[in-house]
């Protein structure tokens, strides 16, 4: 019972990892990746759909990136996508292909990258300590339904803290890592 507790906060302490993650590669770096494009969605014939999946996206140089869509009706629909996004990208058509240059970051974008960053941080670390309050009050329902000791209860809840500084260290080293890419030129 307290295993399967333990287990899945672990679960749900990873997907919020992996979520800060998602976060973390719409954040703008120096350099070109095409993960900045993914919040963004076209339409396509009538449907809301995500650029990756209407078109290709590769890195042509270490600041543009080339959209390839699979249409070439979709063209002028991709172009407005990117310039609505709030990603202050203004691309630009050649033929069938979009290129998307990204503007060298200046002191100031990277400050206010640097702060976006630090927000994503903080709402993955209190999601993780959300998990851990759930957890751990679960843990006491067990003990007042005398499922298990008073022992049990304060080992377990001392192993559910050990997850839950493990996995916001793990948030820390993300953030400390993405701080680094900002600041690099």
């Amino acid at each position: 019972m307290i295993e399967e507790l333990k287990q899945d906060a672990e679960e749900r302490m990873a997907k919020a990892l992996e979520a800060l993650a998602g976060a973390f590669n719409k954040i703008r770096t120096g350099r070109a990746h095409p993960s900045i494009l993914d919040g963004l969605s076209v339409d396509y014939y009538g449907v809301d759909t995500p650029l990756s999946q209407a078109a290709s996206i590769a890195i042509e140089d270490a600041r543009t990136l080339s959209v390839s869509p699979w249409e070439k009706s979709l063209v002028p629909e991709i172009e407005k996508a990117i310039m609505k996004s709030d990603l202050g990208l203004n691309p630009s058509t050649a033929g069938a292909v979009i290129r998307v240059p990204l503007p060298a970051l200046t002191e100031e974008t990277r400050k206010h990258y640097g702060k976006q960053a630090k927000a994503e941080a903080e709402g993955a670390r209190i999601s993780i300590r959300n998990i851990r309050r759930d957890v751990i009050s679960d843990i006491k329902e067990l003990q007042k339904a005398k499922d298990i000791s008073e022992d049990d209860e304060r080992r377990a809840q001392d192993d559910v803290q050990k997850i839950t500084d493990r996995f916001v260290g793990r948030v820390e080293e993300a953030l400390t890592a993405k701080e680094k890419d900002l600041m690099e030129i």
